[in-house]
């Protein structure tokens, strides 16, 4: 497991799509085995989510994160962990602890539902009644 940070200073940076730098964070039976600190390049809010995918990364904690930018994590099956502040460090303890809430109405990341549900009820904030796809169930 690959566990991306969105970083700045040791925290976790603000706002996905202008990350400077990742903080990536590789897990082996369930213990961190090694970290290290890797550049975007500049690569903005569409390059990210490639980025991440290529470097094989499998989860992303963040600060705020944009609907589009949701959609391309969904889509590279990189489970999000948007709506996070403080130490990146202590982020990653909570998620290997299994403490780190997913904000759903943030994520809408509901991979683990086997049913079908309008998506105005999780907040992914697109319409089904008026022909609009939720991206939710990629």
């Amino acid at each position: 497991m690959k566990i991306a940070v969105t970083y700045e200073n040791g925290n976790i940076f603000q706002h996905f799509g202008h990350t400077a730098q990742f903080k990536v964070y590789t897990i082996e039976d369930g213990r961190l085995v090694s970290a290290e600190v890797v550049d975007t390049n500049g690569s903005g809010h569409g390059a990210l989510a490639g980025l991440l995918a290529d470097i094989g990364a499998d989860t992303l904690i963040c600060g705020g994160i944009g609907m589009g930018a949701q959609i391309a994590l969904d889509q590279a099956d990189i489970t999000l962990y948007a709506g996070v502040s403080g130490s990146a460090d202590e982020a990653v303890a909570l998620l290997l602890a299994g403490r780190l809430p997913q904000n759903a109405a943030a994520n809408c990341n509901h991979h683990d539902h086997d049913h079908d549900h309008a998506c105005g009820e999780h907040g992914c904030g697109h319409d089904h009644e008026h022909g609009h796809d939720c991206h939710c169930h990629g």
